[in-house]
């Protein structure tokens, strides 16, 4: 069992970037794939941004170019370095492994992006 924690969302002007982060109870990051997904109004949530333990990193297309994803291990702790953001990148962002855990899902931290 792991609990994830996400923080640093906020509002946004389009253009403008953010870094959001995610706090893992355990050192889960040393062993299993995660991604930052993101739930926006009336749509299931999909994943933006993938990461292995080999650092192997993969982005969906709509991230691919704009979004940066990291982790400090000694830490427990990912990020997602989001720039030039645009107003469909308004949702509400979480972190979890690869596949999905059920259980694991956090609160998230909302992103809007508006001016």
């Amino acid at each position: 069992q792991v609990q994830f924690v996400e923080s640093g969302g906020g509002l946004v002007q389009p253009g403008g970037s953010l870094k959001i982060s995610c706090e893992a109870s355990r050192d889960i990051f040393d062993y299993s794939p995660m991604a930052w997904y993101r739930q926006r109004p009336d749509e299931p949530r999909a994943w933006v941004a993938k990461i292995t333990p080999a650092d192997n990193i993969q982005y969906s297309d709509s991230a691919k170019g704009r979004f940066t994803i990291s982790r400090d291990k000694a830490k427990n702790t990912a990020y997602l370095q989001m720039n030039d953001l645009k107003p469909e990148d308004t949702a509400v962002y979480y972190c979890n492994v690869v596949p999905a855990e059920s259980g694991f899902w956090g609160q998230g931290t909302q992103v809007t992006v508006s001016s």
